[in-house]
């Protein structure tokens, strides 16, 4: 993709809502009716390009219409399918916070040096996010809190995460 823009995820297709070409829309935007002005949004390998129009608020998200989708048919096929964003159309954020997208990938070690592993993932079940880790020593990944506390330094120049895991997420 050298030659398409940086894409960000901002959301997902749920599936159809009602008959007439709608899906359900799930936003992972902080404000979740901004993923309209984002666009035009573009699927996963950037080759399916979609302007979006928010129809109203459903439960667990949005009706919304697509270009390109107009049978329940066409809308139920897309189920699933994530949504990205060009980078340079999201807005900047704070110095602490930060895109799911930049944090994958990123090496993490702890405060006296040890390399720890490498971002996989970044999860949020409700109670705050999770850090995703495989790395040296670990048969599974380990879920690290992306707290202050447990996370106090995130360096994307550098491509490195601090840690200051809880006891016990990774072995000794």
């Amino acid at each position: 993709m050298s030659d398409k823009p940086d894409l960000v995820c901002v959301g997902a297709i749920a599936g159809s809502f009602g008959v007439r070409g709608e899906v359900r829309l799930k936003s992972f935007c902080a404000i979740p009716e901004d993923i309209a002005t984002y666009g035009p949004l573009f699927d996963q390998e950037g080759g399916r390009e979609f302007k979006v129009k928010i129809s109203r608020q459903i439960k667990g998200g949005y009706a919304a219409r697509l270009t390109g989708i107009s049978t329940k048919e066409q809308a139920d096929d897309m189920r699933g399918v994530q949504l990205f964003a060009p980078r340079d159309k999201l807005p900047s954020l704070p110095d602490d916070e930060y895109y799911h997208a930049d944090l994958i990938g990123l090496e993490v070690y702890d405060t006296g040096g040890k390399h720890l592993g490498v971002v996989r993932a970044v999860h949020d079940h409700g109670a705050g996010d999770l850090l995703e880790v495989f790395g040296p020593g670990l048969k599974t990944t380990a879920l690290l809190p992306f707290t202050n506390a447990a996370v106090p330094t995130v360096d994307l120049d550098a491509g490195r995460i601090i840690a200051d895991p809880p006891e016990g997420v990774f072995p000794d």
